[in-house]
């Protein structure tokens, strides 16, 4: 009896109001393949709505085009303003929602525990992080982004990959369910 090949395609997602990475990664018999990376350009939207709006339409677009079976999304790290939070968790949301109205199991990952991942380093640079990554998944320096979204998401993606198989300690959620059940303070209830 012949054996097919697992194939497994995570999506890699780098949350911003501004610029939005994403990767996507196929995983064949265990190996990781680059399959696409980019950005999603906020840019020339004024307004915070419209752009959550755009969020929306480009990852939906993206999960019907690559149709992944996971997604690996980076934590928001804490700043100190808390406008720019709000706004970068409504984004990570939106991406979030997207994923799982098509029933795509979410990791999400530190930057620290990503960053450490690819390079051993959880204080690297998004340099260091992106020199790594092509070096792994063997693509050309040409092939590098502008804009180091993109290879962040891409890490993300490849952090997930290789806590497949493993226990893992992250967050992760099978539906909204899940998400509740898991985050009871984070969800208010009207009564």
């Amino acid at each position: 009896m012949k054996q097919t090949a697992k194939e497994n395609i995570i999506l890699g997602i780098d949350p911003g109001t501004t610029i939005m990475g994403y990767g996507i990664l196929r995983v064949l018999n265990g190996k990781p393949e680059l399959i696409a990376m980019g950005i999603i350009d906020l840019r020339k939207f004024a307004n915070h709505y419209l752009k959550l709006k755009h969020i929306h339409e480009r990852v939906l677009s993206i999960i019907e085009s690559y149709l992944p079976d996971e997604m690996a999304i980076e934590a928001p790290f804490y700043g100190k303003n808390v406008q720019s939070m709000l706004k970068l968790g409504r984004a990570q949301g939106v991406a979030m929602a997207v994923a799982l109205s098509r029933d795509i199991p979410i990791t999400e990952y530190a930057p620290l525990k990503i960053k450490m991942a690819i390079t051993g380093n959880g204080q690297a640079s998004k340099e260091q992080v992106a020199d790594m990554l092509q070096r792994m998944l063997h693509f050309r320096k040409e092939d590098m982004p502008t804009f180091m979204d993109a290879t962040d998401a891409l890490a993300a993606a490849y952090c997930h990959f290789l806590q497949m198989g493993r226990p893992t300690t992250e967050k992760s959620y099978r539906d909204w369910k899940d998400f509740i059940a898991k985050n009871p303070a984070k969800v208010a209830v009207n009564r």
